[in-house]
C-alpha cells in the first residue's frame, strides 16, 4: 500500500486520504514537515492564526519490523516561540503506529467555527471527531490513563496540556511512552500552542489491523539494519551498559561541567558546584537505593540504545520518566538547585502540565535574576508551577518561556537566539555548538547540529572546543546529518555510532533506500539534508529572518564566562559562511 497524507481540517471537521505529490514523496519525518510547511504555510501569518498548520510525520523506517531505534515522530509548523519554521521531535508510540497505518504525514489545518474543543481517533478505518469538553483542563497524566481507559489496544496518545490549552509559547505536544506516561515531548518551540489553536486535545492512534509499512526492497532494507544495530550495539556510548544505557543523557553532567561549559545560575558560569547531586552517576544511585525506578528505559517500543529513565522518590513512588540531562540543567544548575528530587518533582508538572522541560527551567532562572527568588530557592521554583498550573497572571508570564520573562523582569543577559533558551552547553567554552544556536533554522537548539559529539565526546574525531577553526564547516555538516536523521525516523543517538563506525552510516542509508526504493547511499546523507535545511532557510527569509539573526546574545560577547574566562569570539563572517550556500 502506497503512504498517504491524511488532511485533517478542523473548520468544517473533514478527514481526507490524499496521494502523496511527487515533490514530496521522497520525504519523511522532518524532510516532509518541512516540505509541507515550505509549501503550504504562509511564512508571515500568525503562528495561532487559522493558515498555520500542524504536520506529524512518522520518519522513513518508522513501523518497520526490526529498525532499531526507529519510533521518533516529527512535528512541524510555524513557532510561536520563534517565529521561524520549527520541527519538534518525540519519542514515544506515534511515529511507529502512523507508520503502521499508511501515513506519511498528518496535516492539522483550520480552526473550529464554534471553538470546542476535539480529541480526534485515528485507526484503520479511518477518522472519527469526538467532543473533549470533559478533558479541558486536565494533565496528561491524566488525559493518557482516559484515552487507554477509552481505547482497548493501548493507543498512541499525542496531547497538550492546560498551556497548550492557554497557547502559550512554552506548549509542547505529550507523547505516552510504552508504560502510558506522558514524558516524551516535541517540547521546544511552541508547537502544543500551534495544536490548541486548531481546538485539538488529543490525537489517539491506534494501528491494530493497520496495512504496515510497504518496503520496496526487503533484502536492502534487512542488510542496512543489520549493519546499523552492530553499530549501535558495538559503540561504547549507546551499546547495552555503555553510557547512555546505564547512566541516560544525564551522563553528561559530570563530563559538560568538568568541561567548564555546564550553564549555571542563568548561563553566568560554566561550572556548578552541586552537578555530581543532579548527574545520571546520581540517578542510578537513587534508583538502586530507593530500590525503585528503572535506568536503560525506552522511550519507544524497538528502542536498543534506552537511555531514558523512570526516577523514584524516597517512598518508592514514581516522580517523573524521564530526567534527562537537558532538563536536570535548565531545573538544576542553570536554577543553582543541585536536589534530584526537586528536579523530578518540577519534571512531572512540566511532563503533565505540557511544557518544555528546557524553556521552563531556563525561564525560572531568568526570573530568580530578575529577583523573583533566590538562585538555589527549591522549594520557591516548585511552587512556580502551580501558578502555570492555575494560570495566573506570572503563571502566565512564566508559561511564554524565556524572552517574555526577562521583558517582564527588565532583563539584560537573556539566553536566547531567536526567542528560544540556550540548552544544555555554554557556547562561550564549546564554540562549535554556539555556532549552531546561531544559524540554526530554529532557534538556539543543540539537536539541530550536534557538534558536541566530537568537541567533548571525541567522536567523530577530537575536535578542540574552544578553537573557531573549522567550526562553520563542523556544523554545517552536522545541520545536515541531523535534517537526514530526523528525517529516517531513528533517535538522534545512531549519530554516535555512524559516526564512528562506516558499516553504520552506510547501514542507516541503505535502510531508508531499502524502505523507499530511493537510489541512494551514504554519500548522498549530508547533500539531501542541505535540501531540507534550504526549504527551512528560505521559508525563514520569507518570514523576514536574516543573516543578523544568526547571532548569540549581547552580553556573551562581552562577559568573560568563568572558569575559562572566555567570551563568544566567534566573527559574524564565520557564522554567515554557515548558509553561505543558500542561494547559490
Amino acid at each position: 500500500m502506497a503512504r498517504k497524507i491524511l488532511r485533517i481540517n478542523m473548520t468544517d471537521l473533514s478527514a481526507t486520504y490524499e496521494d502523496i505529490p511527487e515533490k514530496w514523496a521522497k520525504w519523511g519525518g522532518r524532510g516532509l514537515t518541512s516540505a509541507i510547511i515550505f509549501d503550504e504555510v504562509e511564512p508571515t501569518c500568525h503562528p495561532l492564526g487559522p493558515n498555520n498548520k500542524l504536520v506529524i510525520a512518522p520518519g522513513w523506517v518508522s513501523g518497520t519490523p526490526a529498525a532499531p531505534s526507529s519510533g521518533r515522530t516529527s512535528f512541524g509548523a510555524k513557532s510561536p516561540l520563534t517565529g521561524t519554521i520549527k520541527e519538534s521531535n518525540s519519542g514515544g508510540l506515534s511515529s511507529q503506529k502512523i507508520g503502521k497505518l499508511g501515513i506519511a504525514a498528518i496535516i492539522l489545518e483550520g480552526q473550529p467555527k464554534d471553538g470546542k474543543w476535539y480529541s480526534i481517533f485515528i485507526d484503520k478505518d479511518g477518522v472519527k471527531f469526538e467532543d473533549a469538553s470533559d478533558l479541558l483542563g486536565k494533565g496528561m497524566e491524566e488525559v493518557d490513563k482516559v484515552m487507554w481507559e477509552r481505547y482497548p489496544h493501548k493507543p498512541a496518545v499525542i496531547g497538550i496540556g492546560p498551556v497548550g490549552e492557554r497557547k502559550l509559547t512554552n506548549a509542547g505536544i505529550s507523547v505516552n511512552d510504552p508504560e502510558n506516561n506522558p514524558g516524551r515531548y516535541a517540547g521546544r518551540g511552541g508547537l502544543g500552542a500551534v495544536m490548541g489553536a486548531r481546538g485539538v486535545k488529543a490525537i489517539v492512534v491506534d494501528d491494530k489491523g493497520g496495512p504496515g509499512v510497504h518496503i520496496a526492497n526487503p533484502e536492502l532494507f534487512k542488510q542496512g539494519r543489520r549493519k546499523l544495530t552492530k553499530a549501535i550495539q558495538a559503540h561504547d556510548l549507546t551499546k547495552k551498559n555503555g553510557g547512555l544505557n546505564a547512566y541516560g543523557t544525564d551522563v553528561l553532567m559530570n563530563i559538560i561541567n568538568e568541561a567548564g561549559g555546564l550553564p549555571t545560575r542563568n548561563f553566568s558560569s560554566g561550572q556548578f558546584e552541586g552537578a555530581a547531586k543532579i548527574s545520571g552517576e546520581m540517578i542510578a544511585e537513587m534508583v538502586e537505593k530507593r530500590k525503585a525506578g528503572q535506568t536503560g528505559h525506552a522511550c519507544h517500543p524497538g528502542c536498543i540504545i534506552q537511555c531514558s529513565n523512570v526516577y523514584p522518590g524516597p517512598d518508592g513512588q514514581i516522580i517523573a520518566s524521564p530526567v534527562e540531562y537537558e532538563t536536570a540543567m535548565a531545573l538544576g544548575s542553570n536554577c543553582g538547585i543541585d536536589d534530584l528530587d526537586f528536579v523530578a518533582q518540577m519534571t512531572k508538572y512540566c511532563n503533565d502540565l505540557g511544557m518544555d522541560t528546557i524553556e521552563a527551567g531556563n525561564t525560572i532562572a531568568v526570573a530568580m535574576e530578575g529577583g523573583l527568588l533566590e538562585f538555589g530557592d527549591k522549594e520557591g521554583a516548585l511552587a512556580l508551577f502551580e501558578e502555570i498550573a492555575k494560570g495566573t497572571p506570572l503563571g502566565r508570564i512564566l508559561g511564554q518561556g524565556v524572552e517574555a520573562t526577562a521583558k517582564a523582569f527588565g532583563l539584560y543577559r537573556v539566553p536566547t537566539v531567536k526567542g528560544q533558551s540556550m540548552p544544555a552547553y555554554e557556547p562561550r567554552a564549546i564554540k562549535g555548538i554556539g555556532v549552531t544556536y546561531a544559524t540554526s533554522t530554529m532557534g538556539a537548539d543543540h539537536t539541530s547540529g550536534y557538534t558536541i559529539a566530537p568537541e567533548i565526546a571525541g567522536v567523530g574525531g577530537k575536535v578542540d572546543p574552544m578553537s573557531i577553526e573549522g567550526k562553520a564547516e563542523l556544523s554545517l555538516t552536522f545541520q545536515a546529518a541531523t535534517a537526514f536523521i530526523d528525517s529516517t525516523g531513528y533517535c538522534l543517538f545512531i549519530a554516535f555510532p555512524i559516526l564512528d563506525i562506516p558499516e553504520g552510516w552506510e547501514g542507516m542509508a541503505e535502510s531508508v533506500a531499502g524502505v523507499m526504493g530511493m537510489d541512494i547511499t551514504g554519500a548522498d546523507v549530508v547533500p539531501m539534508g542541505k535540501e531540507i535545511l534550504r526549504m527551512e532557510r528560505l521559508f525563514n527569509e520569507r518570514a523576514g529572518f536574516t543573516k543578523e539573526d544568526d547571532r548569540l546574545p549581547e552580553f556573551m560577547r562581552t562577559e568573560p564566562l568563568p572558569p575559562h574566562n572566555t567570551v563568544w569570539d566567534v566573527p559574524d563572517e564565520v557564522l554567515d559562511e554557515v548558509y553561505a550556500w543558500v542561494h547559490e
